[in-house]
């Protein structure tokens, strides 16, 4: 593991305990189901519809996952690098009987079977984690059976240019689309590094692991709001999130 990716692990191993802290609150907001949003929703309803066995890299909280279930999944196996991560998330899901299990490791490298998943699902701050974007779409195009799909519903690329200004949106001078990466001052880890992708690279990079894009649509809305926070980025006149549905080739 290189040192930048060491950094990271460590920030977001200390971000985590959140998840923690807040136990009992995500533990109630899981039992809702309310974490997938319409958008994914009106996107996967055919999808989940097959009962689908999922996997979930970058699983997070894993209030997602439970959702997932409760939408139509059979099953979701998750998979973080943070062991604090993974251990809370493990909990929420055996208290609510979801059939959910996670494992801690590094994405890529997932450590699971090839062709072992009908549904890949990602995203919600997971590609800025990437060093290397074309191992992770190898690494799931490899889990997933021929035929499966791939959603991400992501952050737009776009997002770390514009300010939180709440007047007019603007974009930050030390920021720019097409950069190789940047220093994520709000995470709560600070320092954190964040790899920028663009949407070009993307949907390229998928493309060239061996998956079809069946879907691409860019929203205004963010998925995340800083409590407290009313940016005049988040108005309606700027890209803030995007979801993607593709297929793995036969």
């Amino acid at each position: 593991m290189d040192v930048t990716t060491r950094a990271n692990r460590s920030a977001w191993e200390t971000a985590a305990h959140k998840y923690v802290d807040e136990y009992d609150e995500l533990l109630a907001q899981a039992a809702t189901g309310s974490e997938l949003v319409a958008i994914e929703r009106d996107l996967l309803r055919e999808v989940l519809s097959r009962s689908p066995a999922v996997v979930h890299p970058q699983s997070g909280h894993g209030l997602d996952d439970i959702a997932l279930v409760q939408a139509g999944a059979r099953s979701v196996v998750g998979v973080d690098y943070s062991s604090v991560t993974v251990r809370a998330a493990q909990r929420r899901a055996d208290e609510l009987g979801a059939p959910c299990r996670y494992v801690v490791a590094a994405v890529p490298g997932m450590p699971l079977a090839g062709a072992s998943a009908d549904l890949v699902y990602t995203g919600k701050g997971a590609l800025i984690w990437m060093r290397d974007l074309a191992a992770w779409a190898r690494d799931i195009a490899r889990v997933l059976r021929p035929s499966g799909h791939l959603f991400v519903y992501e952050a737009h690329p776009a997002v770390p240019l514009w300010t939180w200004d709440e007047d007019e949106p603007r974009i930050r001078p030390d920021r720019g689309y097409f950069a190789r990466s940047h220093v994520n001052d709000t995470f709560p880890g600070n320092g954190a590094v964040e790899w920028q992708w663009n949407l070009g690279q993307i949907v390229t990079t998928l493309v060239a692991a061996g998956l079809e894009i069946l879907h691409l649509s860019e929203y205004p809305e963010p998925f995340w709001r800083a409590g407290g926070v009313s940016a005049a980025a988040w108005s309606g006149r700027l890209p803030n999130s995007f979801a993607l549905l593709a297929r793995r080739r036969p």
